[in-house]
């Protein structure tokens, strides 16, 4: 998809392909509704705007549109948490326990941008993570957030013009 087809799409298209990058409704509405952009730049500042005003409910809604790190996941989610596949089974059972523990702390789900990071370092990420005050942890995540919906937004202005070339 290019930006001018996002651009063009009718508000409720342009929100269900928004909702693909980020599960806040609040963030959605106010994408779709800050169209036309110019230009890659100013989506991606928008979008990190937009977060950024936003409150702790709905960075909240928007975690629990993920699956747990090292869940068995589909689709997007399989492809942004590659680095699980093929981990040691030990890896994957510490790491599940600790996204118990996270959850039981803080109260969503553990989050981090997974892309690029092995099970071990999410490991490590979540475990020193647990150290911290839920404000903080609260802030954190949302930054995480903030990161893996630049990622989608790329990755949806990139989907179907790929999809298209390959033709």
């Amino acid at each position: 998809m290019t930006l001018g087809e996002l651009n063009a799409l009718p508000r409720e298209a342009a929100e269900r392909e928004l909702k693909t990058c980020c599960g806040s409704s609040r963030w959605v509405v106010a994408m779709a509704a800050c169209r036309p952009f110019r230009g890659d730049q100013e989506l991606f500042d928008s979008a990190e705007a937009i977060w950024r005003s936003l409150e702790g409910g709905d960075w909240l809604e928007a975690f629990s549109q993920h699956p747990r790190i090292g869940e068995r996941a589909g689709g997007r989610a399989r492809d942004e948490q590659a680095g699980v596949r093929g981990a040691p089974d030990a890896v994957l059972t510490k790491l599940a326990e600790r996204n118990h523990d996270y959850e039981r702390k803080f109260g969503h789900v553990f989050l981090i941008c997974a892309t690029g990071r092995s099970a071990q370092e999410m490991l490590a990420n979540v475990e020193e993570r647990m150290r911290n005050e839920p404000a903080k942890e609260l802030r954190i995540a949302a930054d995480e957030q903030a990161k893996i919906t630049r990622l989608r937004l790329e990755k949806l202005l990139s989907r179907k013009s790929q999809a298209s070339g390959a033709r």
